[in-house]
This record gives structure tokens, C-alpha cells and sequence, in this order.
């Protein structure tokens, strides 16, 4: 069957500090205080995430990209994102 490939993911918690997503065995947080256009996101913007590579996440209903390693490592991508506190 042709199709779009998608690799999976899946926002496993949500909490007033942040969230977490699940890549297939490994689970990252994301916390607001290191990405806070997640803040004031609903439930639904934050849950629906696709994962089009290997090392990409996109929330296309916030229309947000990260890259998976700046999950793994939020130091070594400095937020340079206005709404950054």
C-alpha cells in the first residue's frame, strides 16, 4: 500500500511543568520553561504530533518543528524564540 511513512510518537503526559513524548522506546520531556510555545497549548495541539523522520517532530495544529536532539539536549540549541522567559 502506498502512503505517507510516519515513525511513531506519542505525547504519554501531560502536567502543568510540561509534557513527554515517546519515541518508540525512549521518552523525552519537553518542558515549558526550555520550549514555552507549549505553554498555553491545549490538550489537543499538544497530543497531536507527527514524527515525518527519524529526527523530526512537528505540532501541526501549533505549527511548531523541533528537532529530536534538541529534546535530548535543550542546551545546545539556545531558544533565540521571542516568547522565550
Amino acid at each position: 500500500m502506498l502512503g505517507a511513512t510516519t515513525l511513531d510518537v506519542e505525547v504519554t503526559n501531560i502536567s502543568p511543568h510540561g509534557f513527554w513524548v515517546l519515541l518508540g522506546t525512549e521518552e523525552l520531556p519537553v518542558p515549558y520553561s526550555q520550549f514555552p510555545w507549549f505553554k498555553s497549548a491545549t490538550v489537543e495541539q499538544i497530543s497531536t504530533v507527527e514524527r515525518p523522520t527519524e529526527n523530526h517532530l512537528y505540532w501541526p495544529m501549533l505549527d511548531v518543528d523541533l528537532s529530536v536532539e534538541s529534546l535530548r539536549d535543550p542546551a545546545a540549541f539556545p531558544l533565540v524564540s521571542p516568547g522565550a522567559a
